[in-house]
């Protein structure tokens, strides 16, 4: 353990430090919180004390001195998943033993981000990225989604599983305009700071999965059935550069709570049938008279 005021390196067990005598506090790599000693969580955002940080990684904001953190897409799931939803994941017995549930799947990641990395230095791409990583977990956590994987430049993330919800295609709804509301803002300051274009695409797929055991650090393995995850990525891909493409399933279960533009049907690489595509533009109306529009979608006022 490292000392804050004169960078000594101490035993792990040391309450001062061998060289100045400075309490030696132990903190949270992730939001430099000070610890009770022996803590393995942090109080105030979950994260592990006992997690390794991969070589080289390190957050700015933390004070000189204490020890870098891993970078977001490297952490566990516990690290990175809001306590409360976190508390909720563990309490969940289905969560926990793992069952077959039926969810929208979300994939987003940057357009074009091979071109768009080229154009600038290793860590300044880095850093975007960071930031980028940041904007789409907050979107997906916001709704109560559960980010199960990072591809490299984007993630992965599921809704409906490991909590429940009958409106899981909503929720992915409501997330994947706020992550484009928040990327389109995040571009500006980008174009300005850089000179390049930076641009979200996002796929959106409903269907059956099934979710295997989850740890007590929240790493869970899903496997898909009838290519459901498979064919929210072929949206994603489909989709164009700030743009939402929704699959004909999600369509169904979201019809009239939010405005769609009809983008036909295609052939999908490992898909039999054609399979209709849609372009979700923004919050729509509903489609019942039993849902009037006085009752206006719970999450509405945050996407606009």
């Amino acid at each position: 353990m490292q000392c804050g005021a004169c960078g000594q390196d101490n035993p792990e067990r040391a309450k001062f430090c061998l060289e100045c005598g400075t309490p030696v506090a132990l903190r949270c790599a992730a939001c430099a919180t000070e610890l009770p000693t022996g803590s393995k969580f942090c109080l105030e955002c979950g994260a592990s004390t006992t997690a390794a940080p991969p070589p080289g990684a390190a957050v700015p904001a933390l004070p000189p001195g204490l020890p870098a953190a891993p970078a977001l897409q490297d952490r566990a799931p516990r690290d990175y998943t809001p306590k409360h939803l976190a508390d909720r994941i563990l309490r969940s017995k289905s969560a926990l033993e793992g069952e077959r549930k039926r969810v929208t799947v979300l994939f987003a990641d940057v357009k074009g981000s091979m071109e768009v990395a080229e154009q600038l230095d290793p860590e300044e791409w880095h850093r975007i990225l960071e930031h980028f990583f940041e904007i789409l977990t907050e979107g997906v956590h916001r709704f109560e989604g559960t980010v199960n994987q990072y591809t490299g430049d984007g993630i992965m993330a599921l809704f409906g599983a490991p909590l429940a919800h009958e409106d899981h295609a909503e929720r992915a709804c409501y997330a994947a305009l706020q992550i484009r509301k928040k990327v389109r803002e995040y571009a500006n300051s980008v174009r300005a700071a850089h000179g390049v274009p930076f641009g979200v695409r996002i796929g959106l797929n409903s269907g059956e999965v099934v979710v295997g055991r989850i740890g007590d650090d929240l790493r869970m393995d899903y496997t898909a059935q009838g290519h459901t995850v498979g064919l929210a990525q072929r949206m994603e891909t489909l989709a164009e550069s700030g743009h939402i493409c929704v699959s004909e399933h999600t369509a169904a279960l979201v019809e009239g709570y939010f405005e769609l533009t009809d983008l036909g049907r295609t052939q999908v690489k490992g898909v039999a049938e054609l399979v209709g595509l849609f372009d979700l533009e923004g919050v729509g109306e509903f489609r019942t008279r039993l849902e009037p529009r006085k009752n206006k979608p719970r999450f509405e006022l945050q996407v606009r």
